[in-house]
């Protein structure tokens, strides 16, 4: 699948602000890329589709989650806002048959993030949480550590939403739990 192909995909699973939405999010991905690195083709095709099944019902979702062996059941357990990032991974390569893994686990775990994530899905789970129609504080930010240091900008972003979460009471998902432990060691081994 080419990007114009994925585009017109997207284009009608969306509401028209979160196809916008995409839009900045491949235009932010494709920035870091060009400063970091990674398979940049990959990187835009995953940042194209990662909200691909944002707007499919959380009964369909919690479907698949229970039939789909290579779900992990736990996602059940965290609300229906994470369903969209691993769910969606299976859909894209279900139903539009792409099986390149590190497209799909960029489209995984932009929501959740993990252990140590490749470049391309740090990208993609950055480029998220950074793209410039998030205008709330920690997204500038974040933004702005962005221009410096990867690793230090998905770390705060990680520090932001496990913020946000706990102070909410919301559950948060073990995989953001273990990115940030995973980061945190990572930069003081480094020295930063």
């Amino acid at each position: 699948m080419n990007e114009k192909q994925a585009f017109e995909v997207i284009r009608h699973a969306l509401k028209p602000r979160r196809y916008e939405h995409t839009k900045r999010v491949v235009e932010e991905a494709t920035l870091l890329a060009e400063r970091y690195g990674g398979d940049i083709e990959k990187i835009r095709l995953a940042a194209i589709l990662h909200d691909y099944a944002k707007y499919r019902s959380s009964v369909e979702m919690r479907d698949k989650v229970l039939k789909d062996s290579t779900l992990p059941i736990a996602l059940l357990d965290y609300g229906d806002e994470l369903l969209h990032s691993f769910v969606g991974s299976v859909f894209v390569k279900q139903e539009l048959n792409i099986d390149d893994e590190i497209v799909l686990s960029a489209i995984r775990y932009h929501t959740t993030g993990r252990a140590s994530m490749t470049l391309e899905e740090k990208v993609v789970f950055l480029a998220d949480y950074i793209e410039p129609g998030r205008t709330f504080p920690e997204a500038i930010t974040t933004r702005e550590l962005s221009k410096q240091d990867l690793d230090v900008a998905c770390l705060e972003s990680l520090k932001n939403t496990i913020g946000y979460l706990s102070n909410k009471s919301i559950g948060i998902y073990p995989d953001t739990f273990q990115a940030y432990n995973d980061f945190v060691i990572k930069l003081k081994k480094r020295g930063g």
